[in-house]
């Protein structure tokens, strides 16, 4: 999938095909590392698939909340003077904006399973993410229409079988405001919310994000640093998904592949 404007997203490869043993050439997803370097040094590496890069790493900063505005950020752009300029994103923030880049790492590099306190965890983000004054109530209809209008959009899915999505919608309406595609679920809602925030979009309020998979703590923190209240997946939440979820009021809808069947962790669903 090469075009104007556009990236290799997709890779042919040579396979064989079982029962029958015959080799055909199948589509799968392309992943390449993305460098993010900060005032030219280097922060961290995410494996990601090529395309709208500036609005992942945007959406990166502000999950780890180096950045909170659009003002915050002075440039994102490939690195000119690296021979894969491709994979290397050079950012620049306006003078006085902090940022504490060991932090950032071991954030980044962190996983759900680190062995950190829990409770400490969620203290720690409330106090750089203020909880919302009340939940907000999703509609029902909202459930049912997400999944299949994300469907219809998931042409590199289709197309490979290895590829998450996210989606972010107004609660009010239901219109779908934004869409990504990525190999790292993390990365495809980074994408979203990026775009938003450099279109000047955030914060978010009254806004839901619906992501292909479950839902872990750092896709509710994601979600609430750019001031989303409400988050739909279609798998399963971790436990520290839904505590963050009941203490910061976002409301919070599991197992959704429809409305005909979903368990609501936190806030509530109009039927």
């Amino acid at each position: 999938m090469v075009g104007k404007d556009m990236v290799e997203r997709t890779r042919g490869k040579n396979i064989q095909r079982f029962p029958t043993g015959e080799t055909v050439e199948d589509v799968v997803a392309v992943e390449e590392p993305l460098k993010i370097r900060l005032h030219g040094e280097d922060l961290v590496v995410l494996m990601r698939t090529p395309g709208h890069d500036q609005a992942l790493v945007a959406g990166f900063l502000l999950a780890e909340g180096v950045v909170e505005t659009p003002d915050d950020i002075r440039s994102i752009a490939p690195c000119a003077d690296e021979d894969d300029a491709d994979n290397v994103m050079a950012v620049e923030l306006r003078e006085g904006c902090p940022w504490d880049p060991e932090s950032v790492r071991r954030t980044a590099l962190s996983s759900t399973s680190c062995g950190v306190c829990g409770k400490t965890t969620i203290d720690n983000l409330l106090a750089r993410c203020k909880p919302f004054g009340q939940f907000i109530t999703l509609d029902e209809e909202l459930l049912n229409d997400a999944p299949q209008r994300a469907h219809e959009l998931q042409t590199l899915f289709a197309s490979t079988g290895g590829i998450h999505a996210a989606a972010l919608l107004r609660n009010a309406d239901r219109t779908m405001v934004g869409f990504a595609e990525d190999v790292g679920r993390h990365n495809a809602i980074d994408k979203v919310l990026g775009r938003a925030l450099l279109d000047g979009q955030t914060p978010l309020d009254g806004h839901v994000l619906w992501v292909s998979g479950r839902s872990s703590f750092d896709v509710i923190q994601k979600a609430l640093a750019a001031r989303v209240q409400g988050v739909i997946c279609v798998g399963a939440p971790t436990s520290m998904a839904v505590e963050l979820a009941q203490e910061s009021r976002l409301t919070l809808v599991g197992f959704s592949k429809d409305s005909s069947r979903y368990n609501v962790y936190a806030g509530s669903v109009r039927r």
